[in-house]
């Protein structure tokens, strides 16, 4: 079973030893502190231990954002994704529109979004040389 909870200052370590690019760039790290600080960060939970983390902002022209998913190797295709993901649905509420973004390469997570609903809604060029970076969009029921 998978519980999901604000990250504390606790589970920063864990954080950042599940998020391969986190154990390589600063920048990274100091944003893992400054989401959870920010109460911005969530953790899933399986088996009392962190299996992922999602970042929910309103960082994309002020709406409802999902701005980082990252789920630990072994927790892959678990469910864990998914209930990360239908959490930040549960904290956008009313809005009318929650945004996501995922690089071109990222099929799994490409799949994951179609498999709740999000729909594919534009491409962003020269964030990552030779990925694009797709904008998907999921309306409230």
């Amino acid at each position: 079973m998978t519980t999901i909870r604000p990250a504390g200052r606790a589970d920063i370590a864990a954080l950042l030893d599940l998020d391969p690019i986190a154990r390589t760039e600063r920048a990274r790290r100091d944003a893992i502190a400054r989401w959870a600080a920010a109460g911005q960060c969530h953790v899933a939970l399986r088996d009392g231990e962190v299996a992922g983390y999602v970042v929910f902002t309103h960082g994309f022209f002020g709406q409802p954002f999902v701005e980082l998913l990252m789920v630990r190797d072994n927790a892959r295709r678990a469910g864990v994704g998914a209930a990360l993901t239908n959490h930040c649905v549960e904290r956008a509420g009313e809005a009318p529109k929650l945004w996501c973004t995922t690089n071109t390469s990222n099929a799994a997570m490409q799949g994951l979004l179609a498999k709740l609903g999000f729909i594919r809604s534009g491409q962003i060029d020269n964030l990552d040389d030779s990925d694009p970076e797709l904008v998907f969009l999921r309306r409230s029921d």
